[in-house]
């Protein structure tokens, strides 16, 4: 990649504490998930967000931030300065595609602000999501990506992408743990105070404080608490269509677009509101309102957060960061125990695309895409000893990406950017720093900034921008592509290429060079379950990411270990060790099972290498969920101390669906140990 921002590599050794942090300020990026463009106060909202609004009167409002359209490529391009794709992260965390931009987690040819920051005297704090470490890495506790590893020095949150807000396996620091089960806990309530004690707890006059408070609001499941339910549900009864008509006339009077600009239809997959009977529009009011509180409760912490740095003197000497992660979400997500939209932990539902268009006011599209509705977030910077008051509750025209907080975040702290991390080269930030803006000042950005997501792509250059929508499954197709002139048309109503076909080939070739540099090619155009279906046939059969993925029981009164272990290694540094004790009469039982999806007629191909402590006796199948009688392997195997390899090939599949790999041990105790488990599969 070409260097699009330069850097310096020299070392910070030797320099005092106090020379590296004087006159810095502390920083603090807050992100919400999965929250609309006009969610907000400040933005058009009706959702009450005073602790929000009050930093964007205080400061500065960009009439245009990018995002980056989903959650990891989002995380990981905030985190890095870099586009998604060349952190490692061109897709999500639950798959690794196989090749290096889509491998689902942070590589090491990326440093993170922390890591930045630290080398300038920061200490580094984070609350919140983290979701840029490995799906199946997480699930086998491997820690190399989590945010300890990362260059924060105190972590509480989730590494996974999402939770329940009571029921909550968090991480704190390295160790995981339930949160109480006696109703006293609401997930962005702990971030908000979590946040609040790293602050209070923090020595500001050792040196400055980088907190990084990613919250899990508003994204589903839809779980909110009554009290703050409770002051929404009235609003919403008027419905969608007049609420998107008064956001965007709101926007227009506070001055975010000008007075003769569109907005968007309404989408064509939702209906009119006055269309609905009376018991969908009940419905739909209680999705929206829990939506709503869920924004109300992130700002309540918000608002504490403001109130711990006032109180330790610190709130004018901090530079404030608020932004989403991507646009609304039209996702359908209905699950729990309870159908019942009330909020309440045994719930698991979206607001759904109804709501999500109104969230989007006044764009079309939604996460997952590139048209503004998917890529646009606000974005609210707060610092009154670095923004000119002049400038309090203005506008910026010139328009940001994420890239750019690295640059922000590496200029304000004074920090250096550096060439080598470790052992490993170091691409580039490929951002620009923001603070110009904070006096008044035009950014001078020297190249287009790109999306791709999904096959959804979009670049942009001054006022014009390519983007295009890929139908999953399908090919991308280069006449999808439409040119807007986002000065005169924010709504990309109008498509311009054939006016301009010229500067749209343009933009097109400049997207096209940048896509072949950082990895895109080829373009992946299956949909979220195909990729995972595809990733689960990469079995972790080496045990690199411990028992990621693999699916550990025992009877409940059976004693049984699961470890990996390094010291006798069958093959590699790690290998499955399953020690089963016997209590009293009944035999021990212990499963090992890896699960899949299989297609009708594909044939199989697996082995793996084992070992015993004695003559132990081990059942290997490969069994048709929910339908036994279509198992396709059924093995009984001896083991002895010695190690062998067993293979079993040409194995058909008859009927297509969920399939699971079992390793069973069932009637005998001791230890047996498993290693190097290959899977191939031809049609």
């Amino acid at each position: 990649m070409k260097k699009l921002f330069g850097t310096i590599g020299t070392s910070l050794l030797g320099m005092t504490a106090a020379a590296q942090t004087a006159d810095k300020p502390n920083i603090i990026i807050i992100l919400a998930d999965d929250m609309g463009y006009s969610d907000i106060g400040c933005y058009g909202g009706e959702i009450e967000t005073p602790n929000i609004d009050r930093l964007a009167q205080n400061g500065l409002r960009y009439r245009r931030f990018y995002n980056c359209a989903r959650s990891c490529p989002t995380r990981a391009s905030l985190l890095t300065g870099l586009y998604p794709h060349q952190a490692g992260m061109g897709w999500m965390a639950a798959a690794d595609l196989q090749t290096p931009a889509y491998q689902g987690y942070l590589n090491k040819q990326c440093v993170t602000i922390a890591e930045v920051l630290q080398s300038a005297g920061y200490s580094t704090y984070m609350a919140g999501k983290w979701h840029v470490s490995s799906d199946r890495q997480n699930k086998g506790l491997v820690k190399d990506n989590w945010p300890l590893q990362r260059g924060f020095e105190r972590y509480f949150g989730i590494v996974e992408g999402a939770s329940n807000y009571y029921n909550v396996k968090y991480t704190n620091d390295n160790d995981q743990a339930m949160s109480p089960d006696d109703g006293s806990f609401y997930f962005t309530h702990a971030l908000s105070d979590s946040a609040s004690a790293f602050i209070a707890r923090h020595d500001f006059a050792a040196n400055p404080l980088f907190l990084y408070l990613a919250y899990t609001s508003p994204h589903w499941p839809l779980h909110a608490l009554q009290k703050d339910i409770d002051k929404y549900t009235g609003r919403y009864k008027v419905g969608w269509d007049r609420l998107r008509r008064e956001r965007f006339e709101r926007q227009k009077e506070m001055g975010l677009f000008a007075a003769d600009a569109l907005l968007s239809p309404r989408d064509e997959a939702v209906a009119a509101w006055d269309d609905l009977p009376e018991r969908e529009q009940e419905e739909f009011v209680r999705r929206m309102a829990i939506y709503a509180a869920q924004i109300d409760a992130m700002d309540q912490g918000i608002g504490r957060v403001i109130n711990s740095l006032e109180k330790k003197g610190q709130f004018n000497n901090t530079a404030i960061f608020f932004l989403s992660d991507n646009g609304a979400c039209a996702e359908f997500v209905s699950g729990g125990k309870s159908k019942a939209v009330n909020g309440k932990a045994d719930t698991h539902e979206s607001y759904r695309i109804h709501w999500a268009n109104l969230s989007s006011t006044p764009f079309r599209e939604y996460k997952h895409f590139t048209n503004e509705g998917g890529i646009a977030t606000p974005l609210i910077v707060h610092y009154p000893n670095g923004i000119d008051r002049k400038l309090n509750n203005a506008f910026v025209s010139d328009y940001g990406h994420l890239i750019d907080l690295m640059a922000t975040c590496t200029d304000l702290g004074k920090a250096q950017y550096p060439e080598t991390f470790g052992e490993n080269s170091i691409i580039p930030m490929q951002g620009v720093s923001l603070t110009p803006n904070f006096s008044g000042k035009r950014m001078e950005r020297p190249s287009p900034v790109f999306w791709e997501h999904e096959a959804n792509i979009a670049a942009r250059d001054g006022k014009w921008k390519i983007v295009a929508k890929t139908k999953e499954g399908t090919p991308f197709d280069k006449s999808s592509v439409k040119l807007y002139d986002l000065d005169a048309d924010p709504t990309e109503m109008s498509d311009l290429s054939e006016r301009y076909p010229e500067r749209r080939e343009y933009l097109f070739a400049r997207w096209n060079a940048w896509a072949e540099d950082v990895g895109v090619f080829p373009l992946d155009t299956r949909g979220y379950g195909q990729r995972q279906n595809a990733y689960r046939r990469v079995i972790n059969g080496e045990f690199d990411d411990l028992f990621g993925d693999w699916n550990l029981i025992c009877r409940d009164d059976a004693e049984v270990n699961f470890t990996i272990d390094t010291e006798n290694a069958i093959s590699g540094n790690k290998t499955a060790k399953i020690e089963v004790v016997r209590k009293g009469r009944q035999p021990a039982s212990a499963l090992m099972k890896w699960t899949l999806r299989l297609n009708p007629s594909e044939t199989m191909a697996i082995g793996f290498k084992a070992n015993a402590d004695r003559n132990t006796k081990l059942f290997f199948r490969i069994e048709k969920v929910d339908e036994p009688q279509l198992n396709i392997l059924d093995e009984e195997i001896r083991l002895t101390p010695h190690t062998e390899t067993f293979r079993f090939d040409d194995i058909t599949v008859r009927k297509g669906g969920a399939y699971q790999i079992v390793f069973y041990l069932g009637d005998t105790d001791g230890t047996c140990r498993i290693d190097a488990v290959q899977l191939n599969i031809t049609n």
